[in-house]
Order: structure tokens, then sequence, then C-alpha cells
């Protein structure tokens, strides 16, 4: 193959004499395939990344719950009157749309909280077909190591219930796919063309899914260029020329940036919060074993330092320094959403893992030894957070038998208990209370309302502070901040503007604090109260 033809194929000369090459043909015409690479074990990696979320009738993510009475009222706004008093909604376009999109035709074929577990239930399997599929564009073929990366589909940020967002990655890892892939064919017209209205599905579903897509296609490109025997200066260029196909939904934000009040940028440069957000990457529930997790992940990704039968790709190398280098240069807030920086720093380690592949032709007995460790990674990362989403199931199934006794439209004050400091396992309760909009059509404490970047706004603020989130966090009193102690909450809450008060994993607090409420429900670490006139 000449350079002319190297270039058109897509493959560029360094990555193309260090490519893994494809499995070699046997006697009876099929390629002998090892086991991590035959079609049937790919499937089940993939139907596999869906266990976890098959028991929980409502997926247990910390922001979902939230979200879901935002679906609520999004499907009932018109038609219901106890809506109508507390809330608002209007459509506009924003790179922050993905669920609520599918929610519509959704919900009419399945009611709301099964079409929210299966759309969420669908996002881990499109995410681990993103993940292999570019693996396979880049190396010819599954390295073993790829099964290292897998559990990322339930990074962090998934698990925060970050779904919009979660929605775009894994679209962006597809649609990434797909760019290396034409490519690779010589068909760039075919991708300038296609990546057009592509480009738009990813902003609209989360406006950062479609940024981490335009970094990754750019780098791509770029070593793509390098190959071709370009400098990197000029390589930059016809990659950045290339990717400006996809640069079109930048005129939305550039309008829909003036409506957002508040600071563009916040928390820069904050060593601290860059910290958490790498060691918190497969974050869950238990410390030790997540822990232990991002060091195998750490030390699979150094290994090819050790052992001089791997190396990394070019491409996703280059890929994942772009990624690195944005995480370090983000805010923890940008555009008024929270935690910028945190949600890209898992996907740095999966394309670093991704990458990873034998220098020339594949040694068997250290590939299936990788392909083992994988396996054996992989199935107690799933197995680990198989067990922790059923825990959280049950724990929310218990809780929330308390909303059998309110009644519609009522409105409720949430009371959501968290430690003192950072707690490592993730706090899924503190939106337990959006359940009451999403049952009950009622009001709810928990709402986050952030003028130009929601489409949810309140109409009842007669609670002041108690009206929206984070009013529902309460900790343990004698916390460094008082301001969230769970006495000063019960003392402050205005009970006039509320019907009922539901305690949910509350601290110890002041039994005096609730004299005049009558003892509605008690469940396990869950009480209710109906407010007395």
């Amino acid at each position: 193959m000449d350079k002319a033809a190297a270039s058109a194929s897509g493959v560029g000369n360094g990555d193309r004499q260090n490519r893994m090459p494809p499995p070699a043909p046997s006697q009876s015409g099929t390629s002998d395939r090892p086991w991590w690479e035959a079609r049937p074990f790919v499937a089940a990696m993939i139907l596999l990344s869906a266990v976890p979320l098959l028991y929980p009738a409502i997926p247990p993510l910390v922001d979902l719950l939230g979200h879901m009475g935002r679906y609520r009222v999004q499907l009932d706004l018109d038609t219901s009157p106890w809506l109508q008093q507390y809330y608002d909604y209007r459509w506009a376009p924003i790179g922050n749309l993905g669920v609520e999109l599918l929610i519509i035709p959704m919900s009419k074929l399945f009611g709301l909280e099964l079409a929210v577990k299966l759309i969420v239930l669908a996002i881990p399997p499109m995410t681990v077909a993103g993940f292999l599929w570019v693996a396979r564009e880049v190396h010819g073929r599954l390295p073993p190591t790829v099964l290292f990366a897998l559990p990322f589909a339930f990074s962090h940020p998934f698990m925060f219930g970050f779904v919009n967002y979660a929605l775009s990655i894994a679209l962006a890892f597809l649609a990434f796919g797909l760019w290396l892939r034409l490519a690779r064919l010589g068909r760039l017209k075919l991708r300038a063309i296609l990546f057009v209205p592509i480009s738009f599905i990813v902003f609209f579903a989360h406006t950062f899914g479609w940024g981490m897509l335009g970094l990754m296609a750019f780098s791509a490109e770029a070593v793509r260029q390098h190959d071709r025997g370009i400098g990197w200066v000029r390589s930059g260029f016809k990659a950045a020329a290339h990717a400006v196909v996809m640069a079109l939904p930048a005129l939305i934000v550039l309008s829909w940036r003036d409506d957002v009040k508040g600071p563009l940028l916040h928390n820069w440069f904050d060593p601290q919060l860059k910290l958490e957000a790498i060691v918190s990457v497969l974050r869950d529930r238990w410390l030790v074993l997540d822990a232990a997790a991002l060091f195998v992940v750490m030390a699979v990704i150094v290994y090819p330092l050790a052992n001089r039968r791997l190396s990394l790709s070019r491409n996703l190398a280059f890929s994942a320094l772009v990624l690195l280098a944005m995480f370090l240069l983000l805010p923890a807030m940008l555009f008024a959403s929270a935690y910028a920086d945190m949600r890209l720093a898992p996907y740095i380690f999966a394309v670093a893992l991704l990458g990873i592949r034998f220098r020339g032709e594949m040694h068997l007995k250290t590939a299936r030894t990788l392909a083992i460790l994988g396996l054996a990674f992989l199935m107690l990362r799933t197995a680990g957070t198989t067990i922790s989403l059923a825990f959280a199931a049950n724990d929310h199934s218990a809780k929330l038998e308390a909303l059998d006794h309110v009644p519609m439209g009522a409105r409720v004050a949430s009371l959501a208990g968290r430690g003192c400091g950072i707690q490592w396992p993730l706090q899924r309760n503190v939106h337990l209370g959006a359940m009451v909009i999403a049952r009950r059509h009622g009001f709810s404490n928990d709402q986050w309302v952030i003028e130009g970047t929601n489409l949810l706004t309140l109409r009842y603020r007669e609670p002041g502070i108690f009206s929206a989130d984070p009013s529902q966090i309460v900790r343990p009193n004698g916390c460094r901040s008082r301001r969230w102690w769970i006495d000063r909450a019960l003392a402050e809450l205005p009970r006039e503007h509320f019907d009922y008060v539901w305690l949910i994993d509350p601290p110890p607090f002041d039994p005096q604090l609730v004299d005049g409420m009558h003892l509605v429900w008690r469940g396990p670490d869950s009480v209710l109260y109906q407010v007395r006139p």
C-alpha cells in the first residue's frame, strides 16, 4: 500500500505499522478469532451492561428521581390543575434535551416510570457498543484490554444520574466509531455530510457530549493527517477543517448563553476538585472496592510501559491527551451546569484503555492472560454494581410507601439526611421527594431551578429558600456549616406553606421541633408528618 492508498483508507503510517493484524483465515475459510473477539461474546458484553438495571423498577441514580419530577411536569402540566399551581414548563432549543425528547413517545407507550427505566437501561449497552466499535476501527480487531474499559459505562456521572449527559456520551462514542470508519474507507465527503445532522443529535442530547465528540474527532483526524507526512501545525488546521462540519450547534450555544443567569464559569483550577474527580471516576458505594478498581485501571494503562509487546495507539493516545487537557482547563461549573470537569474524567481513562494494543503480532499467551483478567474485572464490577443498585432500589421501594398516604396535589417538604463532610457512598435519596411530583402531581422542594438552563420554572415560591434544591438536604447538628443542620431546617421550615413533612434518613433531631405535626406513616429510616393548620 503506497502513501496515497494508506491516506485514503484513513490509516496513518505510524498507526498502520503498529495496527494489530486482523485474524487470519482458517482452512475452512473462517476467521480464527480469539474468544474475546467472537461476535457472540461481543454481543454478550453489550447485553451484560444492562444487567445492573434489570431489577430496579426505577433506576436508583442520584439526580434521576429529580428528573422524573420534571418529566411529569413536562408531560402533564396542561391537564393537571395541581401542577399548574406549582410549576411552569417552557420548551427552548438548549443542549440538554436528550431524555426530555425521548420520554414523550415512550411515556405514551409505557407510562412515565417504565419509559424512564427503558431509556436509562439502553444507555450502558449503547456506551459499551460505542467503546467496542471505536477499538475495532482503530486496531482492526479487539485487543483483550478493551474489557477493562467496559465498566466505565457505569462511571460516576452515570451513577449520579446525569442521564442526558450519559446519553450524549453514548451517542458520541457511536458517532466517533462511524467517524473513524468513514475515514478508513476514504468516504470523507459522505462523512462531512452525515456529521452535520449527527452533531445536532448529540448536541441536543447534551452539549458536553457534542463537545467531547468534536474533541475526539479533531484529535483522531490530526493524527491521520500527520501520518500522511504533514507537520503537526498543518495537521491541526486540516483536522479543524474536517471537524468544523460539527460546529453549527455553536450558534445555538451563543444565543442560549445570553439567557443563562449567574456566572458562566465557577471554581476554575481547583486542584482539590480535580483530584476528587479523578478519584471518583468509578465511585458507587464501597470505597475499598471502587478505589481498588481505579488502581487496577491505572495499572493496566501504565502496563504497556513495562511490556514491550504492548503499546498505545497514537490515535487514541492523542485523543486521551486532548480530553485530559480539556479536563484540566474546564471549571467545576460551566453555563450553570455543575461538575463540568468531573463528567469528563472517566472517559479519559476509558479512551486510554481502548488505545492499548500489541505492537506487532499478538502474543497469544499474554493476550489470553489479559483477556481473562479483563473479563474477571468486568464481571466483578458488574456484580458489585448490580448488588449496589439492588440495595438502593429496595430502599427506595420501602421509603416510597409513604406516598400511599399523600393525597394528589399535596405540598411536601422533604428533608433528606446526609453526613458531615464528603460521604463516599452516593446519596441516592436526596431527590426522592421528587416522586411526590411524579406520582402525586404535588409540590416538592427538591427541584433545581436555573434560569436559561432548565425548562422548568417555579410558580410556587411562597416557601422562600425552602422552595427548591438544596433546601431538601439536611446534616447532623454540629456539622461545619450550620445552614444545613436538621434542627435549624425544622425550626425555620414555613409550615403554613406545606401540607406534609417527609423525613428521609434523618439525622438525630430535637423531637420538640415536630410538635404539632401528626405522624402519618413510619417506615425504614423514613417518617411522614402531616402539618396541621
